[in-house]
C-alpha cells in the first residue's frame, strides 16, 4: 500500500473512533457496557464503509515451482511383444516413474504410443503400427518451447510416418531405451513390394520386390511368387555379408480378369528366428479394358496436358488428344472432353448425337458461346466480348457423388467471357463462380444429367493452375487427380442414380484402417441426413455376425471396422426407415507389418541420440540413466515468484460484517430502549 492510502486508513480510524465515542459516551448520560459495546458496533460500521471508500489495495506474494517435464514415452505396439520385451518394458517405466529423486527433481509425465500419442500409465502392446514422428509432433505441441529431457523407451522399428531421427527438437535431448535382443540373427525378410494396383487382361505386369538379409554367412535362397498352388515366378537369390539387400524384377501375366491374389515368398534352408516377415501377399485387379478419353481441342493451351495427366494416374484411363476436324469416328471412346468448343466442333456434336457419349465440356474465352446454346440445353449463355476472372465457391450440399473440398476458394480464378449463365433442366452445381467476393450466382462447375445421358461443364480455362496449386498445398497431385478421376467416374457410369452408395475397398492389409463410407438419398436424390444406417459384417469362414451403426459425418455416413482379423467378410448396409439394402463382400489379408521385424533399430535409436545430445541406453543401464538425469544441471527447477493484488471493494466478508454490526446495533439499541 502507498503512503497516502496508510494516511487514509488512519484518519478513517480517527474519524470512526470520534464519532463512536461522540455519541455514545460523551453525550451518554450513563456510561454502561451496553454503551461500549454500542460504540464498538458503530465503530466497525464507520470504519468498515470508510475503508470501501479509501479501498486500498491488498498485496500478496507466493512462491510457485516449476520443475522440468519429464515425459516418459513407452513403446505400444505389438513389435514389442514380438520381440519378447513387454515384462522388460512394464519394469523399466516402473523403476523410472516410482523414483522418488527424479518425482522430486521433474514433473514427469507418462505416455503411450502407436499410431497416436496419447497420455497414459497403463499398456497393452496390442498397437498395430508404430509411428515414433507422431510423438514428435505432438510433444512440441504439448510442451512448446519448454526445455526439457524425453525418455523413449522403445525398439526404434518404426512402421508409418516420417524419418522421426529429424522430426524430434534437436534443442531437446531424447534418452532412447532400446528394448529386444539386439543379438544378429540370421533373417530374411522381403522389405517392400511395388505394383500397380490395376493390369488390364491379356498383358503382363511388372513387380518390384526389395529383398534384405541380415547375417554374416554367403547364402542363396529361393524366391518365389505364386496364385493358389500355381508358382508364377521361382529364381535364386545371393546374399551375403557385403550384399545386404537384393531387388528382384518380374513381369506376371494377367490371365483372369478380376481381384487376383498373389503371394511373394523367400526361403532359406536353415532355420530362421522369424519366418512371418518371409512373405507377403498382394493384390492386383486385372480389367478388361481401359476407359478411352478424348480430350478434343482445336487450340494448343496448358490446360489440355494438365488434364491428360490428371485422368490418366488412373491406370484404368487412357487419354487420347485430337482436333474437331481430325476425329473420324466416336467410337471405341467412352468419354469425350470438349476443350472450348466453336463452330470447327459442329461434325463433332452432330456425330454425338447418334453415338450418345458423355461429354465434359470445358469454356474459355476461345469458346463461340453462340454455337454452344445450339448443341446443348443444359446452360444458357448471355456473354459479352469482355473476358473476367471467376473464383470458385464449393457447395457443401452437392450429392451426385462424394467429392471433399480441396480449398477450391483458395485456388486461383479461372478465365471465361464476361456475362450470364442460366441454368435449364437438372443440372447440379459443385462450384459457384464469384468475381472478387461478388457472387454471380452461376455455377463454374457443374453436372446433369437428362434420360441416362451424362454431362459435366467447366465454365473457365487454366485449370491447370488448380493442379499446381493443388500441388504446393498439399506435395502431391494426387488429391486433384483423384477430383478428376471422380467426374471421369462419374461419366463413365450410365446407371441410374441410386438411393444408397456405398464406398469400400476389396483388400485390405491386417493393422490398417477399414473404413466404409456412405450416402443415402432421398426420393428428390437430396443427401439425407435423417437416415439411420446399420452394416452387419459376417466372417465368411466362422459365420460370426457383428454389428454396426453407421456415424454421419459432413455429407455422408461412415463406420471404422479396425480389429477384424484376417479372412473373408459378407457385408450388409441396411437403411432402417426404407429398408434399402446394399450387400458386398471384402477380404482382410494375413500381414501385421508389427511381426517384420528380428531387432531392434538401434542404428536409427543411436542416430536420434546424437541429434538431440542425448544418449542411448540399455535395460541394463537404467540406473546410469537417472544418475545423469538428475546430476545435469541444465534440469533445474524455477521458482516464481505470483503478486496478487486485490482490491478491499471486493472482499464480501466486510460488506457482511458492516451489515451485521449495523444490524447488531439495532437490535440492541431497540432491546435496551434507546430507540
Amino acid at each position: 500500500m502507498t503512503t497516502n492510502t496508510i494516511l487514509l486508513l488512519l484518519l478513517s480510524l480517527l474519524i470512526a473512533g470520534g464519532l463512536s465515542f461522540f455519541q455514545y459516551y460523551y453525550k451518554a448520560k450513563t456510561k454502561s457496557k451496553i454503551n461500549l459495546v454500542l460504540a464498538f458496533l458503530r465503530f466497525v460500521s464507520i470504519f468498515g464503509v470508510l475503508l470501501l471508500l479509501i479501498n486500498p489495495i491488498i498485496t500478496r506474494k507466493t512462491l510457485e515451482t516449476i520443475k522440468v517435464p519429464l515425459p516418459i514415452v513407452v513403446d505400444n505396439s505389438s513389435s514389442i511383444v514380438d520381440l519378447k520385451a513387454k515384462e522388460l518394458v512394464l519394469e523399466i517405466y516402473q523403476k523410472l516413474s516410482q523414483n522418488k529423486e527424479l518425482q522430486e527433481k521433474f514433473d514427469m509425465q507418462s505416455y503411450q504410443f502407436d499410431s497416436q500419442l496419447q497420455q497414459s500409465a497403463e499398456f497393452d502392446f496390442k498397437g498395430n503400427q508404430t509411428n515414433l514422428d507422431e510423438v514428435a509432433k505432438n510433444l512440441k505441441s504439448i510442451y512448446g518451447n519448454v526445455f526439457f529431457p524425453t525418455i523413449l523407451i522403445t525398439d526404434g522399428n518404426q512402421t508409418s510416418g516420417n524419418d522421426y531421427v529429424y522430426s524430434f527438437d534437436a534443442n531437446n535431448p531424447v534418452y532412447p531405451l532400446v528394448v529386444g535382443d539386439t543379438t544378429k540373427f540370421l533373417d530374411l525378410k522381403i522389405n517392400q513390394l511395388n505394383f500397380n494396383k490395376y493390369a488390364f487382361h491379356k498383358n503382363k505386369f511388372p513387380v518390384e520386390v526389395f529383398l534384405q538379409y541380415s547375417g554374416n554367412k554367403k547364402l542363396v535362397a529361393d524366391f518365389s511368387i505364386s496364385q493358389g498352388n500355381s508358382i508364377l515366378v521361382k529364381q535364386s537369390v545371393s546374399f551375403s555379408p557385403s550384399k545386404k539387400a537384393a531387388i528382384v524384377n518380374v513381369l506376371l501375366p494377367a490371365d483372369k480378369v478380376g481381384f487376383q491374389v498373389f503371394k511373394a515368398t523367400i526361403s532359406f534352408n536353415e532355420k530362421e528366428k522369424n519366418t512371418y516377415n518371409n512373405a507377403k501377399n498382394f493384390v492386383v485387379e486385372i480389367i478388361d479394358q481401359k476407359t478411352n478419353v478424348a480430350i478434343v481441342s482445336a487450340i494448343n493451351h496448358p490446360d489440355v496436358g494438365a488434364l491428360k495427366r490428371a485422368v490418366e494416374a488412373n491406370a484404368q484411363r487412357k487419354v487420347t488428344i485430337v482436333k474437331p476436324n481430325d476425329i473420324k469416328s466416336l467410337q471405341g471412346h467412352s468419354i469425350l472432353i470438349l476443350y472450348q468448343p466453336t463452330t470447327e466442333f459442329k461434325s463433332v456434336f452432330e456425330n454425338n448425337k447418334l453415338a450418345g457419349i458423355n461429354t465434359f465440356i470445358i469454356t474459355g474465352t476461345n469458346t463461340d458461346f453462340n454455337f454452344l446454346n445450339q448443341q446443348q440445353s443444359n446452360l444458357v449463355f448471355k456473354m459479352s466480348g469482355q473476358n473476367e476472372e471467376y473464383l470458385a465457391e464449393f457447395n457443401s450440399r452437392f450429392n451426385l457423388f462424394a467429392i471433399d473440398n480441396l480449398g477450391f476458394e483458395n485456388f486461383p480464378p479461372l478465365q471465361n467471357a464476361f456475362g450470364t449463365v442460366t441454368i435449364k433442366g437438372s443440372v447440379s452445381t459443385l462450384l459457384s463462380s464469384k468475381i472478387r467476393n461478388i457472387e454471380t450466382n452461376s455455377p463454374l462447375l457443374a453436372f446433369a444429367e437428362n434420360q441416362g445421358k451424362r454431362s459435366a461443364f467447366l465454365l473457365g480455362e487454366n485449370l491447370w493452375k488448380w493442379r499446381m496449386q493443388s500441388q504446393v498445398d498439399n506435395q502431391s497431385f494426387e488429391k486433384f487427380d483423384v477430383f478428376v478421376d471422380k467426374i471421369i467416374q462419374f461419366l463413365t457410369t450410365n446407371d441410374a442414380k441410386k438411393s444408397l452408395v456405398v464406398n469400400h475397398e476389396s483388400f485390405y492389409n491386417s493393422g490398417e484402417a477399414i473404413e466404409i463410407s456412405t450416402q443415402f438419398f432421398n426420393k428428390n436424390y437430396e443427401f439425407d441426413e435423417k437416415a439411420r444406417l446399420t452394416i452387419s459384417v459376417t466372417n465368411a469362414k466362422t459365420n460370426q455376425t457383428k454389428n454396426y451403426d453407421l456415424l454421419k459425418s459432413n455429407n455422408f455416413y461412415k463406420v471404422n471396422l479396425d480389429g477384424l482379423s484376417a479372412g473373408t467378410y459378407n457385408f450388409s448396409v441396411k437403411e432402417l426407415n426404407s429398408k434399402t439394402i446394399y450387400s458386398s463382400h471384402f477380404e482382410i489379408l494375413d500381414f501385421d507389418i508389427e511381426k517384420q521385424f528380428v531387432n531392434p533399430d538401434v542404428e536409427k535409436l543411436n542416430q536420434l541420440a546424437m541429434q538431440t545430445q542425448g544418449k542411448v541406453h540399455y535395460p541394463n543401464q537404467v540406473d546410469g540413466l537417472i544418475k545423469t538425469l538428475l546430476k545435469n544441471e541444465n534440469y533445474k527447477a524455477i521458482q516464481k515468484e505470483i503478486v496478487a493484488k486485490t482490491p478491499l471493494i471486493d472482499w464480501v466478508w466486510l460488506l457482511i460484517l458492516i451489515a451485521f454490526s449495523l444490524a447488531a446495533e439495532w437490535f440492541t439499541r431497540k432491546y435496551n430502549g434507546m430507540l
